[in-house]
C-alpha cells in the first residue's frame, strides 16, 4: 500500500534533487577517508622495507601464493608517485560510483576485483607482482558508462564523458604496452565494471496501470 511517500533511492538517483546532493556529498566524503587509509598502507610498506607488503599482497600471475593478491592487491601500490596518480581519479570516479548506492557499490566492487585480479593470475606475466588500484578506477568507469546505457541515465552518462575528458590520456593504458603496467589489468576491471552495471541495475519502475471503469450495479435494500 502506497501511502504517498517518495522511494529514497528513486529520490537519490535524480538530478537535482536534495536527495542526490546529499547523497553525493556523502560518497565523497566516504571516498576522501579511503585516501588516508592507501596512503598509511604505503608508509607501512616503505617503513618496514619498500615493496615488502607488495611481494606479499600482490597479484603474482600463475602462482598460488599470489592468489591472495586478488583481495589485497588495490590497497597496495608500488611507491608514492603510483598512489598520488591513483587518488584523485579514484576519488572522483568512486563518488560518482558510491551515490548510485551503498549496496551495490560494495558488491560492484567485489566483481570488479574479482574480475580483474583473477584475469591478470590467469594471463599476467608469471614474473610481475601487480599492484594498484588502477584496475578498480577502470571498473567504476565502465560500470557508470554501462550504467547509463542499461539504466538509460543520462546523468551517468554525462559523468562518464566528463571523465573521460578529464583522463582520456590515460585510456591507452587498456592496450597491450611495453611498459612496466598492467594493461590487462586496466581492461579486465573494465570489463569487470560493465558486468557489474549489469548484474546490478536498477530496475525501471513499472508504470502503473490505468483501472478499467466497470459499470455501477444499483440493488434495492
Amino acid at each position: 500500500m502506497s501511502y504517498g511517500g517518495t522511494d529514497p533511492q528513486s529520490e537519490a538517483a535524480k538530478f537535482g534533487t536534495d536527495a542526490f546532493y546529499a547523497s553525493l556529498g556523502r560518497a565523497f566524503v566516504t571516498m576522501c577517508a579511503v585516501i588516508p587509509f592507501l596512503f598509511l598502507v604505503e608508509a607501512i610498506d616503505q617503513g618496514i622495507g619498500a615493496g615488502q607488503l607488495d611481494m606479499a599482497g600482490g597479484i603474482i600471475p600463475h602462482r598460488l601464493d599470489g592468489l591472495d593478491g586478488v583481495l589485497f592487491s588495490p590497497f597496495l601500490h608500488s611507491g608514492w608517485d603510483h598512489l598520488y596518480g591513483n587518488a584523485v581519479p579514484l576519488i572522483l570516479v568512486g563518488t560518482f560510483a558510491l551515490a548510485g548506492g551503498g549496496r551495490r557499490f560494495i558488491w560492484s566492487t567485489f566483481v570488479i576485483m574479482l574480475v580483474s585480479g583473477l584475469g591478470v593470475w590467469f594471463v599476467g606475466d608469471p614474473n610481475s607482482v601487480v599492484v594498484g588500484a588502477s584496475g578498480v578506477i577502470f571498473g567504476y568507469l565502465g560500470m557508470l558508462v554501462a550504467r547509463g546505457l542499461v539504466e538509460r541515465s543520462w546523468w551517468n552518462l554525462g559523468v562518464s564523458a566528463f571523465i573521460g575528458l578529464l583522463y582520456w590520456y590515460q585510456l591507452y593504458n587498456i592496450l597491450p604496452t611495453d611498459q612496466p603496467i598492467s594493461w590487462q589489468g586496466h581492461l579486465l576491471g573494465l570489463l569487470g565494471g560493465v558486468l557489474a552495471a549489469v548484474l546490478f541495475r536498477r530496475k525501471r519502475p513499472k508504470r502503473a496501470l490505468t483501472p478499467t471503469p466497470t459499470a455501477t450495479t444499483f440493488t434495492d435494500i
